[in-house]
């Protein structure tokens, strides 16, 4: 970073930067680029996006309830993308916004329990998670071999 751009960032007083204003003086504003961070903040503090796949299965239910109870839980919880559904087993896909991985992966854990009274939710386990971040979701999208994109959005028999 140059010198010039280092220096427009600083707070008037600060090392390197601007003397104290005289009373009255206004102060130019300054912008600050996407992704800049300011003193003190360090990356992994600042809440990011994570593909999450939830797999859930259990003893066999009614289709038209195993989708009824995934779009009452799409309808509770508008972040989910997509959810794909069987009478034993279904896969939901969704994006979280959290601090990091384990935090991500602890909401999506709870996920299933948490909701399973107010969306109707078979009794079904978790048996499966994947949590990955927005760059390597897209990595693998690009090179071919990662999930399908989540279209249509929806619930969705296998």
């Amino acid at each position: 970073m140059g010198d010039a751009s280092g220096s427009a960032a600083r707070a008037a007083g600060e090392p390197g930067g601007p003397a104290t204003r005289a009373a009255g003086e206004e102060r130019a504003l300054t912008s600050v680029a996407a992704g800049d961070r300011f003193k003190g903040e360090e990356p992994r503090d600042l809440p990011r996006l994570w593909h999450v796949t939830l797999s859930v299965s259990g003893e066999e239910a009614p289709l038209k309830e195993v989708r009824r109870a995934l779009e009452q839980l799409a309808h509770d919880h508008p972040f989910l993308l997509t959810s794909r559904y069987a009478n034993d087993h279904a896969e939901i896909r969704y994006w979280e916004e959290a601090r990091d991985l384990h935090d991500a992966a602890a909401v999506a854990l709870r996920l299933w329990g948490e909701h399973r009274q107010t969306a109707g939710l078979p009794p079904w386990e978790i048996v499966g998670l994947e949590v990955i971040d927005r760059q390597t979701y897209h990595q693998r999208i690009a090179e071919g071999y990662g999930p399908p994109p989540a279209t249509p959005v929806g619930a969705h028999p296998f």
